[in-house]
């Protein structure tokens, strides 16, 4: 973790030179992005680097110059981010509560952000865990997340292992609702870390979805503190 709470991780990618001109590539295990940047401009002193990038899990690349300015950059934008989600159908109603909590620091200082939403076109509870992640993520990308680990928190082991790869997905439509987070995870080039809590832990998140069933609207951001 480095200054202002911005977890990234990345490998180091490079060609070295000997004085007789002889060349080797080496790929590095990853490591936090600062202390990367530090072996590469020592690295770099030697003179006999000749091509040197980063590469993080998803596959984007920067030299050291651009990295930097990365770096310097996303301290004024969202990053240490933390997603809580949860859903809920309520069988007589038909209607579905989706409820979302989102922690982030920006420009050194930590935020909250609460939403939840009411919908009818859902048919399953895991639709609506599913559903309030998506609402999510959604949220990320109005806050312009990109490219950051992010932690993703739920309550419904069914979503979070068949996100992970850990459980199938037989359901058609939950499948659905799979590709779509995927795809959104993919657009916004973040790399989600999955937990799986109790629904104690979870409670914010379940509150809001409880409060959207009874059509109690939330919505807002504001500043917290953060451990």
């Amino acid at each position: 973790m480095i200054k202002g709470g911005i977890r990234m991780n990345v490998s180091i990618v490079l060609t070295y030179q000997t004085p007789k001109g002889t060349e080797a590539t080496f790929h590095s295990d990853e490591m936090p992005a600062s202390k990367a940047m530090m072996i590469a401009e020592d690295l770099e002193r030697t003179g006999r680097t000749k091509h040197l990038i980063f590469i993080d899990k998803m596959e984007n690349t920067w030299n050291l110059k651009e990295l930097k300015k990365f770096m310097a950059e996303i301290q004024t934008e969202a990053h240490h981010v933390t997603v809580y989600f949860d859903g809920g159908f309520d069988l007589k109603t038909k209607k579905s509560g989706l409820g979302c909590v989102i922690y982030y620091d920006k420009n050194e200082k930590s935020f909250r952000l609460r939403k939840n939403a009411l919908v009818e076109e859902l048919h399953t509870n895991n639709e609506a865990e599913y559903a309030a992640l998506h609402l999510a993520l959604q949220e990320l990308a109005i806050l312009e997340v990109h490219h950051l680990p992010v932690t993703i928190v739920g309550d419904s082991k069914v979503v979070i292992n068949q996100l992970n790869d850990e459980w199938p997905c037989y359901e058609a439509e939950l499948s659905k609702w799979m590709d779509r987070i995927e795809n959104q995870i993919k657009k916004l080039g973040i790399t989600p870390e999955y937990e799986v809590v109790s629904r104690k832990e979870n409670r914010e998140a379940d509150q809001l979805a409880s409060q959207a069933l009874k059509e109690i609207q939330v919505m807002g951001t504001r500043e917290v503190r953060r451990e």
